[in-house]
């Protein structure tokens, strides 16, 4: 007996040990299997009594919505019917909080907050859309066909306020000489013609006399309208024109595995210094009847050219005065009382932002704040060229609050447009991630990461500045969605080895917080997944690199070891919450289990660590970046243990590029490479993204020869492993291409490409996943062990 015993406890721990071991068959499953199915988009209900989110613990085809009563914490499905009839959860409230505008399915509707209540304000086939309500508060304005119109909430009536028509006015056909003696002769031959006349042109003057004023007709020729906005009292209207360029060639992606049997094109975007688009700011003053196009000529610096250019001193000797740089306007941004207007400018290089108010009266422009960055102007909360970034007025309706990286890290500022007085309110080695304005506008709401560059968490402090008020105290991220009556937090926590999970807590610093789901698969429960530590790595300049370490066993002086490269460049990865590169972590924790030390860090151009090193890879990608894991490889060596003839690298997108740009000219750092989706010549990469660090080609050339892999491929010297999808729309396959046939024509052959028909930049199929991590892992078996 006590051999069976024995027997029986021998064969539940093997099949313990066997349901716990990992494999990358197991690893790149869908991720509600091998993870779950994670709560995401949360939202409160008005009264701040649920808590709506997306989830689908049932491992669905789709997520579904969920609802949490916070009197009973219970959780229930919400039925299609009800999740119909339910408001959109953003939406612009009344000053008052209890009225909400929203639009659903094209149409606009009015939530009374109190009651519940619902009024459907239109119902058209066309679509309305940005409704706001005007300065009173008793008429809604919104867009509809490219035109501003106002819906009397009291009488129901529908007025046009603008009359913007897409195109030219047709021109007049006037008459010749010989049509004009036929008519004279007829109306001077003929009686009742003559009278006809006379009456059609009494009865044309009586009909215009008695019409109602329309808004003034303004044709847009060959631009589009956008960002169509009301001043609070109603007198003046906003709008941007925008003529595309002309000439610009898009490229195109072929698709060979389709339904139809042929091979199809995908229209694609285009390539980096291609022409863009060209902006305009018009103001309507209604009661004059007058449109007016704003200058931004005389702006602080507008005419400054970027240093970068000093280097093709040639090239600029014979310029011409400088010209006022192309830019564009964004807003306005009103204050409640209608008094103040402000604009943010944005220069199309990216390397200024300019804030200014505009006078209602005057339409004169005040500067407010003047960002320059010779490498870009970025950061969180700064926002982008057709944004304003975070911003808006505090309850004196004359300080505007924003946020700025003048002193190299993204904080809060405020200046008094009465006075011009700027003040900074927050300061430190840290960025403010999110802010928001209280609903008495005597505080505001912000997540930092000040307690550690890999933490996020939320606080309350004064409008004022001052001393901060820690809401949250998990150690991780928390991203928090405050209840509307601003007396509860629901928010989404992970650490690195738990998922996102749903939590809820009162509004008060040491208040208990509440999980509210499970989610985590039995899969994933199944393994006892790794803590990877946060360290800090000192780089060559001295500067410290933020870095995710997996330690691995063996022996002193021999282990083998793999550096992961994250993508997108502007990501941060070595934090404390759950990684978006799960399945990575994941195949981190394989690696290990295979006697592999892992290391991924935060590289120079990661985010969370201020301007100078967001900026640090400008006009070199592949420059302090790639000096970041060389030294990064060279502290494995000397701290962990690591062979320094043993050492690996792999990414995807930014990673595949730096894996290529690695092995292209530190051959001798790294033994091995595994190159996913790689930007090889960024020339052919998107503008938004490349212009910003590189400039554009043809005027930095110079930057783009140093950047681009395709220019160093001579330097290859040990085995590359390249993976991409042939439908990625985002870094084409023909990057692959080109760079294959430059590796051939350099006679190269220790590489190999591996292309996956049915896949664009992220991959979806769970197959295309196994295939491309097994070829990994091989790679790093044959090369590394």
């Amino acid at each position: 007996m006590k051999k069976i015993y024995l027997l029986l406890l021998l064969c539940s721990l093997t099949c313990l040990s066997q349901a716990q071991k990992l494999t990358i068959e197991k690893i790149m499953q869908e991720p509600k299997h091998s993870v779950g199915a994670l709560p995401s988009n949360v939202f409160w209900s008005e009264d701040s009594k649920t808590i709506y989110f997306n989830w689908n613990p049932d491992k669905n085809k789709a997520d579904s919505l969920f609802s949490i009563a916070i009197s009973d914490k219970k959780i229930i499905k919400v039925p299609l019917a009800v999740r119909q009839q339910l408001p959109a959860p953003f939406g612009v409230y009344s000053k008052n909080k209890r009225q909400k505008l929203y639009t659903k399915n094209g149409d606009i509707f009015l939530l009374d907050t109190q009651t519940g209540a619902v009024r459907q304000l239109t119902n058209t086939l066309e679509t309305e859309d940005n409704p706001t309500f005007s300065g009173k508060e008793d008429k809604v304005i919104f867009t509809k066909s490219n035109n501003l119109y106002s819906l009397d909430l009291t009488q129901g009536t529908l007025s046009q306020l603008t009359q913007l028509i897409a195109g030219g006015k047709k021109p007049e056909t006037k008459p010749n000489e010989q049509e004009k003696w036929l008519k004279q002769d007829q109306l001077a031959m003929f009686d009742i013609l003559k009278e006809r006349a006379d009456k059609k042109k009494e009865n044309d003057k009586n009909a215009k006399g008695e019409l109602p004023k329309r808004p003034k007709e303004f044709y847009t020729e060959d631009k589009r309208v956008d960002n169509l906005s009301l001043s609070p009292d109603g007198r003046l209207a906003t709008f941007r024109l925008v003529k595309s360029p002309v000439g610009s060639k898009n490229t195109i992606v072929p698709n060979y595995v389709t339904e139809s049997g042929f091979t199809e094109d995908i229209p694609a975007r285009t390539k980096v210094g291609a022409a863009q688009a060209n902006y305009e700011f018009w103001v309507y003053q209604i009661e004059k009847d007058t449109l007016i196009q704003l200058t931004t000529k005389g702006l602080e610096g507008i005419t400054t050219l970027p240093t970068y250019l000093q280097e093709y001193k040639k090239d600029t000797a014979k310029a011409k005065k400088p010209e006022a740089k192309a830019v564009v306007v964004n807003g306005p941004l009103w204050s409640e009382d209608g008094k103040y207007a402000v604009l943010v400018v944005r220069s199309l290089d990216n390397k200024d932002r300019w804030i200014v108010s505009l006078n209602p009266n005057t339409l004169q422009l005040q500067l407010l704040d003047h960002q320059h960055d010779e490498a870009w102007i970025g950061g969180p909360n700064i926002g982008f060229t057709l944004s304003t970034g975070t911003m808006g007025f505090l309850g004196d309706n004359k300080t505007l609050y924003f946020q700025s990286e003048a002193d190299g890290y993204s904080h809060i500022y405020t200046v008094d447009l009465a006075t011009l007085q700027k003040k900074q309110l927050t300061k430190g080695k840290y960025e403010v991630q999110s802010l928001q304005l209280s609903n008495d506008k005597q505080s505001f709401y912000l997540t930092t990461n000040e307690v550690h560059p890999g933490e996020q968490h939320f606080y309350k402090m004064s409008v004022q500045g001052g001393e901060k008020v820690r809401l949250t105290a998990l150690e991780g991220a928390n991203q928090v969605v405050l209840s509307p009556d601003e007396k509860q937090l629901a928010f989404l926590y992970s650490s690195p080895t738990q998922p996102w999970e749903l939590y809820w807590q009162a509004n008060q610093a040491g208040a208990k917080a509440e999980q509210l789901t499970q989610s985590q698969s039995e899969a994933f429960k199944a393994y006892r997944w790794r803590t990877p530590q946060v360290i800090t790595i000192k780089a060559r300049d001295g500067e410290p690199i933020y870095a995710r370490l997996y330690e691995g066993k063996g022996a002193k002086g021999k282990k083998p070891a793999v550096i992961f490269v994250h993508g997108a460049g502007y990501l941060q990865n070595a934090h404390k919450w759950w990684s978006q590169y799960f399945r990575e972590y994941m195949f981190h924790n394989f690696l290990v289990d295979q006697g592999y030390t892992v290391l991924d860090i935060d590289y120079r151009g990661s985010a969370g660590y201020g301007r100078d090193w967001r900026t640090g890879i400008y006009r070199f990608m592949g420059g302090k970046d790639l000096d970041d894991h060389v030294d990064a490889a060279q502290w494995l060596v000397k701290n962990q243990g690591v062979d320094a003839k043993r050492i690996g690298m792999y990414g995807g997108s930014y990673g595949g590029f730096m894996t290529l740009m690695a092995l292209f000219t530190s051959p001798d750092t790294f033994k091995a490479g595994a190159a996913l989706r790689p930007v090889t010549d960024w020339a052919a990469y998107n503008h938004p993204y490349t212009a910003n660090i590189l400039n554009e080609p043809q005027k930095d050339s110079l930057a783009y020869h140093r950047s681009s892999p395709i220019y160093h491929a001579q330097g290859l010297k040990n085995r590359l492993l390249i993976c991409h999808g042939m439908v990625d729309v985002n870094v084409h396959f023909q990057d692959v291409v080109r760079l294959s046939q430059r590796l051939i024509e350099l006679k190269k052959e220790n590489w190999e490409l591996a292309a996956y028909p049915m896949e664009d930049h992220g991959f979806v199929e769970p197959t295309s996943w196994m295939d491309e991590y097994k070829r990994i892992f091989k790679l790093f078996e044959e090369e590394l062990k």
